[in-house]
């Protein structure tokens, strides 16, 4: 039988009556059992969270250090790290190196906004009534963090919460995804056990999101929430919990135009690395291409091969470039969409099948946006191509949609590339770039049912506390 890893809350390392067993997507191996928490373990996280800030209150200094060691660790055990990623949630292991490498990233820029953030001078006598006062703002945290992250990257943005939190002086409870909790469990055995933070201030809870996710949301002691995940689930928090701050980053359907004066093997490139890249399961994969009808067919006879190319195979095997989704049920759904798309006039010009359980890459030509495949999020390992006439279809093509955030334009004209950045309505726009692209100090979220926050250390801190206004009378 697999190890049992316990949860810790607050000062304890505690299990429950019940388990939950984490399997490999790829070939179903057992890999670890986690303990099914409910609302019970919900409110002791909670309370030990709020209980730790108020009985040793984290300084700037002392924020730092813990995120600075962190990331040290997080360095030193990359290669476990991505092993335990590519485990648990079928990511090759060379891009599970990848994202365990960012996590560095994600923790040293939190580790300067610890010891930066400030508030702001107010210029009192701008007005006469403020002659002869002082104002200043103060960044006080907001409170207790609860954070929601999903599988798709199970060590970097459970970073993306975790360290803007710490910096700002909040302690979490999180929630991981079901499916991949085991390198969220690690990542806290390093900050508790390795880096300094004291207990209480991270407190991890595994279960489902109609029990101890909702029961984390609802729970009066929590100031936030922040989640990642589909918008149906996002938005039903944010209503659930309407006096709470809500930090939402969602889905998205990756627009990507490509103009006549494109260079096409760039375009190419970037196309297939962002729509392949971890089967095709990130918010900001490539899926719909939109490209110039005089350039069309050169553009597929360039990202056919290239898809073609990729290696499917086991998720540990140096090699592989694309391996099992996250679970059967999602490759049906994703093959249903590609049947529904091809009874529409869609052809395939690669993959469309199954081969031991994985979905291959797949390219589809003369998609419509009617189509599923176009007009939802279908994450998973498939782009559908589409011809255009006039830049103006093509930007109205791509603005066809719910979602807003991250779109691109390949084109070697600054002009039109700018008007691109101006029209598109999306949280982020790439210029000769896919719109997968993303560093993590960058502004990263969208508009639409793509979220309402931003995230990023420098901008997560900012959300992650109040403003709070200071005026002296000299």
């Amino acid at each position: 039988m697999s190890e049992l890893h316990p949860l810790p809350i607050g000062s304890e390392r505690i299990t429950t009556g019940e388990e939950i067993t984490i399997r490999s997507p790829f070939d179903g191996a057992e890999l670890g059992r986690v303990p099914k928490a409910g609302p019970t373990e919900i409110d002791t996280a909670v309370h030990a969270a709020r209980d730790a800030r108020k009985r040793s209150p984290l300084l700037a200094w002392e924020r730092a250090e813990i995120l600075d060691t962190a990331a040290r660790r997080i360095k030193e055990r990359n290669e476990e790290l991505a092993r335990s990623i590519a485990s648990e949630a079928a990511k090759p292991i060379k891009t599970a190196r990848i994202e365990a490498a960012r996590a560095v990233g994600t923790f040293a820029f939190a580790a300067v906004e610890a010891r930066t953030l400030t508030g702001d001078m107010i210029a009192m006598d701008a007005n006469v009534a403020g002659v002869g006062k002082l104002g200043f703002t103060l960044r006080v945290p907001i409170g207790v963090v609860g954070a929601i992250s999903p599988f798709n990257f199970p060590l970097n943005l459970v970073s993306h919460k975790l360290a803007p939190a710490i910096a700002a002086g909040c302690p979490v409870v999180l929630k991981p995804a079901s499916q991949t909790p085991l390198t969220a469990l690690l990542l806290a055995e390093i900050l508790l056990d390795e880096s300094g933070l004291p207990p209480g201030w991270l407190n991890v809870v595994t279960g489902g999101g109609g029990t101890v996710g909702n029961a984390l949301v609802d729970h009066p002691d929590v100031a936030m929430i922040t989640f990642t995940g589909s918008p149906e689930v996002g938005w039903g928090i944010k209503e659930r919990a309407p006096r709470k701050k809500v930090g939402l980053e969602l889905g998205n359907n990756a627009p990507v135009i490509v103009e006549p004066d494109a260079d096409l093997e760039l375009a190419a490139t970037k196309i297939v690395a962002g729509g392949y890249a971890y089967s095709g399961q990130t918010c900001i994969a490539v899926q719909r291409v939109y490209v110039h009808h005089s350039v069309r067919d050169a553009l597929v006879d360039r990202v056919v091969p290239k898809v073609e190319a990729l290696v499917v195979g086991h998720p540990l095997d140096d090699a592989t470039d694309v391996s099992a989704l996250i679970s059967a049920s999602e490759r049906d759904r994703i093959t249903g969409w590609i049947e529904e798309a091809i009874s529409g006039g869609a052809k395939v010009a690669t993959g469309g099948g199954v081969s031991d359980e994985v979905l291959a890459p797949t390219v589809l030509v003369n998609v419509t946006p009617d189509m599923k495949v176009c007009s939802q999020e279908v994450f998973g390992p498939l782009i559908g191509v589409q011809g255009y006439d006039t830049f103006d279809e093509a930007l109205a093509l791509a603005n066809d949609s719910r979602y807003g955030l991250q779109a691109a334009i390949f084109t070697q004209d600054l002009k039109t590339a700018l008007r691109a950045a101006h029209s598109l309505d999306f949280g982020g726009v790439t210029v000769n770039e896919m719109p997968t692209f993303r560093t993590d100090q960058m502004p990263y979220g969208g508009v639409k049912d793509s979220g309402n926050t931003k995230e990023g250390p420098h901008y997560s801190v900012r959300e992650m506390t109040e403003e709070r206004l200071v005026v002296i009378q000299l």
